[in-house]
């Protein structure tokens, strides 16, 4: 059976070009920063065998091969989440896809609601350490199937490295950037009630989503080098006594979406520095 590794390594070659080493994944409401790449190829999720679409707004669905500035990238312009199909495995088959692939290192972005008092929406919480409150691990039932350690360790499961390269930048940045925050990742797809997030403040969370926890812990097993950042769309549940809701967060990211590109196109310049 063809894998998506194979899938997409073909579909390189038929449009000869390399693997990237530098693979993102762009959240809710960044497939924007797909204006900044010069595309040389686009596949839609559904097109790669056993990979499934996503179903959420702001979410295209696909992978896409170009530069950003003088870097190339292969980007997942959007992504499923495990809310939408109760299941691990379609979450994080992709990321297996990059590592199998020889992608070395992975930029995640999210939406999140902000905990910490100091975020307010419109701000990017740059990611150090993460909670996985998800009820599930992706790993079990793979775990030492020849993809990676069986015990993969996360004592730095975002890369110090890139972590301090994004850091670097943040002074530069028009945007709020918030250094090395804690983000907690919920099953979804409900918002957390005011409790659950009184809980999550006391136990050392800034952040909360529905997403990233899984995928970094599966680049973690495959050896690849993590950053992530989360864009700040909300108060979560209980900080302000506001009503939630979807359209809040593609509202939010809209109003930043140019400086948050211009962030990111920053940062992957500065990755060929660190090889």
């Amino acid at each position: 059976m063809t894998t998506p590794a194979d899938y997409l390594s073909e579909q390189l070659q038929a449009n000869d070009l390399l693997t990237p080493e530098t693979a993102m994944i762009l959240g809710s409401g960044l497939g924007g920063m797909t204006d900044e790449m010069e595309i040389e190829l686009s596949v839609p999720y559904e097109d790669v065998p056993t990979l499934e679409a996503s179903t959420v707004e702001g979410h295209a669905g696909r992978f896409v091969v170009g530069t950003v500035g003088e870097v190339s990238v292969l980007g997942m312009d959007g992504r499923v989440h495990y809310y939408e199909t109760g299941d691990m495995d379609p979450i994080v088959a992709p990321i297996r896809a990059l590592g199998e692939l020889g992608c070395e290192r992975l930029l995640i972005t999210n939406a999140a609601g902000g905990i910490n008092a100091d975020y307010e929406p419109g701000d990017v919480m740059l990611i150090e350490d993460h909670i996985n409150m998800q009820g599930t691990n992706p790993l079990i039932g793979r775990a030492g199937l020849g993809d990676g350690p069986m015990f993969p360790d996360m004592t730095n499961a975002y890369s110090p490295d890139l972590l301090a390269a994004a850091r670097d930048l943040a002074a530069d940045s028009s945007l709020t950037i918030h250094d090395g925050g804690v983000y907690a990742g919920m099953p979804g797809p409900s918002y957390e009630t005011p409790a659950e997030i009184e809980m999550l403040d006391t136990v050392g969370a800034d952040a909360v989503g529905m997403s990233t926890v899984p995928e970094v812990i599966v680049a973690n097993q495959l050896g690849m080098d993590v950053v992530g950042m989360s864009t700040i769309t909300n108060y979560a549940a209980g900080v302000v006594g506001d009503p939630l809701s979807h359209e809040e967060v593609v509202e939010t990211i809209k109003t930043i979406e140019d400086d948050l590109r211009t962030y990111v196109t920053a940062l992957l310049q500065r990755f060929p520095e660190l090889e």
